[in-house]
Parts: structure tokens; sequence; C-alpha cells
């Protein structure tokens, strides 16, 4: 590999590993986290002679789940309509974690592999 071509990959590196310690700083940022999310529902009370039978506008509610997957089943969990906000606030900020952790998996690919051809010419030359 050239001088010039070792340089370009060298730059790179520098360029993509800056970016990954910016992206690590943001994790910093992220509060507490929940996989899931959050729906608010209206019932059915199931007794035949209440309104809610016959009439959807006249449900019961609004209640409160969180919904995430645990080894491949559905969970529902109740949270209260206080605590729905703050399961809302969670499970939003465990997108991000999932958007950031995907960008610095394909950053350290992409600088793993820069380092691998830097490694390569260095060993040859």
């Amino acid at each position: 590999m050239s001088r010039s071509g070792v340089r370009r990959l060298e730059q790179s590196v520098e360029r993509h590993s800056q970016r990954f310690r910016e992206l690590r700083r943001d994790l910093e940022q992220l509060q507490h986290f929940c996989k899931g999310t959050v729906l608010q529902r209206m019932m059915k009370c199931g007794k035949a002679h209440c309104a809610c039978a016959s009439d959807p506008t006249k449900r019961h509610g609004p209640y409160f789940e969180l919904t995430y997957k645990a080894n491949g089943k559905t969970v529902n969990v109740k949270v209260s309509p206080e605590a729905a906000p703050l399961y809302r606030a969670a499970s939003q900020q465990y997108r991000k974690l999932k958007v950031l952790l995907n960008r610095l998996d394909k950053l350290s690919q992409t600088i793993l592999r820069h380092q691998a051809k830097l490694a390569q010419s260095q060993r040859r030359g």
C-alpha cells in the first residue's frame, strides 16, 4: 500500500474514532430505560348488563400496560396512570439506546476493518 493510502486510512480511522467517542458520550446522556411500549386500553368489564358491553364509548378505563417480549412471549404489566409517563419515557430511552448501539457497532466494524488493513500494510512494509 502506498504512503498516501496509509495516510488516508489513518485519517479515516481517526475520523471514525472521533465519531465513536461522540456517540459514547451520547450514551452517558441516557436516562433510565426499559424495553417495551406503554399502551392505553379501554376495557369491557364482562357484565352483560353494563353499558360497556354494547357501547365502545362507555368502556372502562383508561388502563395502562407496559408490553414487551421476553423469551419469545409477550408480557403485559399493568402500570398506574401516574407511572405510565415514566415508563413511556423509559421506553423511548431504550429505543435511543438501540439506535446508538447500532451506530457504535457499524463504526466499530469500519474502524476494525481499516486497522486490519493498516496492520497488514505495516507487516508487508
